[in-house]
């Protein structure tokens, strides 16, 4: 599990002492990364702002609870994943998420891909064609799932950041993370043959 930083916690530790400013230096290191979050569970910009702001507000109202056991940002992400489904649950919501990068599936596994700048016009086509398919298949997936597999994969959150974000047991997680990934392949199994291309270059995508 992964520590608070001392940038953090020395800005915590003012707005605790009172210093209610500290707050704005707190936001502006992490509006972008919970920005980004958001729009990757999103995919709609205003839906996005509305979850960074709904988090934000919740955030104001809890720091003074905050006890530094784990990492900001893990603490953030679990109030962002709960405005998320919580905006969800009210029946809010907008598009539902799309995803920028293609999943590969096989030997039971879901993997965050990037297209390599050196690939072919046709297998530009290739992947855009796979980008559509996931699409269409996150669509369907349960919110809860959907956010599991953005924390595992697009965030690169360990087990332990994902359990202590959704304070459940990392087995829990683990077997989330595993329905999650095989209720996608089940929706993917028609367009199967889409994600067996060799050309496909593995390459995990890095937490923004």
């Amino acid at each position: 599990m992964q520590k608070i930083t001392a940038e953090d916690g020395a800005i915590i530790a003012r707005y605790q002492r009172g210093d209610r400013s500290a707050f704005n230096d707190l936001v502006q290191r992490h509006q972008q990364r919970a920005y980004h979050y958001a729009y990757r569970l999103t995919k709609n910009a205003d839906e996005a702002a509305d979850v960074v702001a709904d988090t934000f507000v919740r955030v104001y109202r809890s720091l003074d609870t905050f006890k530094g056991e784990s990492s900001f940002t893990t603490w953030l992400y679990r109030i962002e994943t709960n405005c998320f489904l919580d905006i969800r649950k009210k029946g809010n919501a907008k598009q539902a998420i799309s995803l920028d990068d293609a999943l590969q599936v096989a030997d039971g596994q879901v993997e965050m891909q990037i297209v390599d700048d050196h690939d072919s016009a046709h297998e530009r086509v290739e992947m855009g064609e796979r980008i559509s398919a996931i699409e269409s298949a996150m669509k369907v997936l349960p919110d809860h799932q959907r956010s599991i597999l953005m924390m595992y994969h697009a965030e690169s959150m360990s087990y332990e950041d994902i359990a202590e974000a959704l304070q459940l047991p990392i087995g829990t997680v683990k077997s989330r993370l595993n329905r999650a990934r095989i209720s996608l392949r089940e929706v993917l199994r028609p367009c199967r043959s889409m994600f067996s291309l060799p050309k496909m270059r593995r390459q995990m995508l890095a937490a923004v």
